[in-house]
């Protein structure tokens, strides 16, 4: 085996480690927002238009408000990720051990801002600001998946500025353009192949910004039944940096330098998906209103990442991850218990982006279960307030992978859940 050869399977796989876990923060697809759909598990999200965080979800229904509004939200994630390795994995043993990884979640605050402005009677013009995603795993130095990630987070915020067009008292269009900001960062422990010594490190951090557009429509049938369609384009992030590495000793050490990789320059290329939602609202008498979702996201183009090692010899390389389109369903009811005060409730489901053979540490997704309440109250003619808690199922996520100078890790997360819970206030003026 040449130096160069030596040094590529040892560090792609790391760099592949860095593609895939934009995704983990990002394909991890969070509905919660905090906004005053969160109690319905954003079932019948594109149809509802109740307050200004329509403007980013669907602009078309921004139509249904009469007056300038203004909407602010507060969402804490509890998430809670925890491995548990099976008696047939066969990780590579060194002196910080083979442990489960401890817990991989965190605390994770998030929200957003949002505001509608009544132009005239048929336009409306709107902007919505706020955390997209905001999850990473940060795993114990000594546990057996050290060398296929570590640490990882991607933190993105999002500007949507929209307009909504009412066509006649039944249709509504909408549309807006979508800037993402996007930061990685990323750790992965790289295996110095001698007996008795200690890891290595590779880290990488980058940002970028990325750009799409979203499409609404908004279908009035009476003024108790209407219809909601939305589409997300897809977001390109490219993140450039160095490949930094740490206390990597030789033969390893001679080998990258003789490849050229020491600080050379890495650029990972992913897409946010895709994704088309379906909602409806149907307001059953005065204290009863269902709600409802179908909705479906390209993850199968997710799953393809480009690498380029900017090296002496520049490296291009591919991967496709396997990973498949999903379905989503949700479905939630309203009650108006009083003048002032509506109760909500939701549960939803989302498939898994990727199937068992192929699902890997560093991206471990699963199916998606979440079960939501909230309430909504009426300060006044002018302000809402509202509460919101989702319990969010994630799967135990099997894996089963192997790498060389990594070994085999196979198990489970036996504990895979997010507490979510939000606030938000809506001003009318």
């Amino acid at each position: 085996m040449t130096l160069k050869s030596c040094a590529m399977k040892v560090l792609l796989p790391a760099f592949l480690v860095s593609s895939a876990l934009q995704a983990n923060a990002a394909g991890l697809w969070l509905y919660e927002q905090g906004s005053s759909d969160m109690g319905l598990s954003a079932a019948g999200r594109a149809a509802l238009g109740r307050d200004a965080s329509t403007a980013g979800n669907n602009p078309a229904a921004m139509t249904r408000l009469t007056q300038n509004q203004s909407t602010a939200s507060l969402l804490l994630l509890d998430v809670s990720s925890k491995f548990s390795i099976n008696s047939s994995s066969d990780p590579i043993s060194s002196p910080l051990g083979t442990g489960n990884g401890g817990d991989a979640g965190d605390l994770v605050p998030a929200g957003g801002i949002s505001y509608v402005h009544v132009l005239n009677e048929k336009v409306r013009i709107g902007m919505a600001f706020g955390s997209y995603f905001g999850l990473g795993l940060a795993y114990d130095n000594d546990w057996a998946g050290r060398y296929f990630v570590q640490e990882a987070e991607l933190l993105t915020m999002g500007l949507n500025p929209s307009v909504g067009y009412r066509v006649n008292d039944q249709l509504s269009i909408g549309g807006g353009i979508a800037v993402v900001y996007g930061d990685l960062s990323q750790d992965v422990a790289v295996n110095n192949v001698i007996p008795g010594q200690t890891d290595g490190r590779l880290s990488l951090e980058s940002d970028d910004v990325g750009y799409g557009f979203n499409l609404g429509l908004l279908y009035e049938f009476s003024p108790s039944t209407r219809l909601g369609l939305t589409y997300r384009s897809e977001i390109d992030l490219k993140f450039d940096d160095a490949a930094k590495l740490s206390n990597v000793l030789p033969p390893l050490s001679t080998a990258i330098n003789a490849a050229g990789l020491t600080n050379s320059p890495v650029g990972l290329e992913m897409s946010v998906p895709q994704a088309i939602m379906f909602s409806a609202f149907h307001q059953l008498d005065e204290t009863w209103a269902l709600t409802g979702n179908i909705g479906w996201q390209e993850w199968s183009k997710f799953g393809e990442s480009s690498i380029l090692i900017g090296s002496s010899s520049p490296t291009t390389l591919v991967s496709d991850r396997q990973f498949e389109d999903t379905w989503h369903i949700a479905l939630g009811a309203l009650y108006h218990w009083s003048e002032k005060v509506t109760v909500s409730a939701g549960v939803g489901y989302d498939e898994s982006p990727v199937s068992g053979q192929n699902r890997t540490l560093d991206l471990p997704l699963d199916r998606q279960v979440r079960i939501s309440t909230g309430v909504q109250y009426q300060l006044n003619p002018t302000t809402e307030i509202g509460v919101a808690y989702s319990y969010i199922d994630l799967g135990d996520a099997a894996v089963n992978q192997s790498r060389p100078l990594g070994g085999t890790v196979q198990g489970d997360y036996s504990t895979n859940r997010i507490h979510a819970l939000g606030g938000n206030i809506s001003w009318r003026f």
